[in-house]
């Protein structure tokens, strides 16, 4: 089994700036994709930011130039670095990671943590 667990949410003023972090634990080999999704009240989960084993990001429109994801592969981490926060990207941030338990099985399983509130007040 492999947990998630997000750190770093809070309430901040709309321009200010947070930093999630989101560490994995457990029965670990390695881990592909990691990534960030917010979920607002009323609407779907939608994909904020990702990043490989290798290091290549992708962002969602919203938050490109403001966000910038990144990991450490030797903590099994992802880090959202978020600035110029709007109250938009108020929403409750979820960290998933796609994760092989076994070296010697090249079966992946998605996981998801338990999530974090961001709210930013205008």
């Amino acid at each position: 089994q492999v947990q998630l667990v997000e750190s770093g949410g809070g309430l901040v003023q709309a321009g200010g700036s947070l930093r999630l972090s989101c560490a994995a634990s457990g029965r670990i080999s390695s881990i592909n994709t990691m990534g960030w999704y917010r979920q607002a009240p009323g609407k779907q989960r939608e994909l904020v930011a990702g990043i490989t084993s290798g290091g290549s990001t992708n962002y969602a429109d919203p938050v490109k130039g403001r966000s910038t994801i990144s990991r450490d592969n030797a903590k099994n981490t992802v880090y959202l670095q978020m600035n110029s926060l709007k109250p938009e990207d108020t929403a409750v941030y979820y960290c998933n990671a796609e994760v092989m338990s076994y070296s010697w099985s090249a079966r992946r399983d998605e996981y998801w943590g338990q999530g974090t509130q961001v709210t930013v007040s205008s």
